[in-house]
Order: C-alpha cells, then sequence, then structure tokens
C-alpha cells in the first residue's frame, strides 16, 4: 500500500526500505536518477508525505486522527495523492483536517463528496463555525477506546 501511495505521488519511484546492522534506511529511486536518494538527501516535503503516508496507512489507525495542515512543505502537485491517502483512511479512522488551503479543501471534496466540511471565521475577536449557532451546532462523534 506505502508502494502505491509512494507511485501515486511521485510518478515512477519506488522506495526501498533496508535494514543494516539494526537499522532502517530509506531510500527512493526516481525515473532518471541514477542512483537512489537516501533520507539526508530528500526535500522537507518529500519527507513529510512519505511519513503522513505512513501514518495514514497504519493497519491499526487510532480512534481519530487529526491532521494540522497536512499541505504545508509539500509541492502543490501532492494535493490530489494527500488527499486520495485521507479519503482512503477515514474509512477506518475518523479523521479531522484542519487546513487554510483551498486547493487541499476542494481535492478532499472531490475524493469525499459526502465528507463533513465545516469554514471557521473570525467574528469581533471570535473565532466561529461559519453559518452555525448554538442550535445548529453538528454532533461529534469522538470515537472509542
Amino acid at each position: 500500500m506505502l508502494d502505491t501511495a509512494i507511485a501515486d505521488a511521485f510518478d515512477g519511484t519506488t522506495l526501498s526500505v533496508v535494514e543494516s546492522e539494526g537499522l532502517f534506511f530509506l531510500s527512493l529511486r526516481q525515473v532518471g536518477m541514477l542512483r537512489p536518494m537516501g533520507v539526508a538527501e530528500l526535500s522537507d516535503g518529500t519527507l513529510r508525505y512519505v511519513a503522513m503516508a505512513t501514518a495514514l496507512l497504519s493497519p491499526r489507525p487510532p480512534s481519530l486522527l487529526v491532521l494540522n495542515e497536512p499541505e504545508t512543505s509539500l509541492h502543490p502537485q501532492l494535493t490530489g495523492p494527500l488527499a486520495r491517502l485521507i479519503t482512503a483512511a477515514a474509512n477506518r479512522t475518523q479523521i479531522v483536517v484542519v487546513t487554510h488551503s483551498a486547493a487541499l479543501v476542494d481535492a478532499l471534496s472531490a475524493e469525499a463528496p459526502d465528507a463533513i466540511q465545516h469554514e471557521l471565521v473570525k467574528e469581533l475577536g471570535e473565532t466561529r463555525v461559519a453559518d452555525q449557532g448554538l442550535l445548529t451546532r453538528p454532533t461529534w462523534d469522538w470515537g472509542s477506546r
């Protein structure tokens, strides 16, 4: 599954995890590169995407997963693959995504049109959910332990 997520985000790229003397080393082989690239050579955005993919593909996800601005440091072309990962993980656990990125909101809406979306607005210094009052607030499912 992780291989598929990496290939979806980075066309033609393969991921390798190698164990050596009890340590694990990650490398990516990209099309056109003469050799695999180690973790120290990868961009912050690439590392962040790999880390999020690993968390979102966990075989035992938590009952609630909150992603705060997951698009930070990512190349804009990774918005679609990230939205697909989040949507797939949402089939196994409850996910809350906090973002300022309209592109990520649009990608998530396209991947999961039935997802609940809330926009926060500032009114007189108070942060509120747009178009909601005391009687129209959504119900929350915090899951169980």
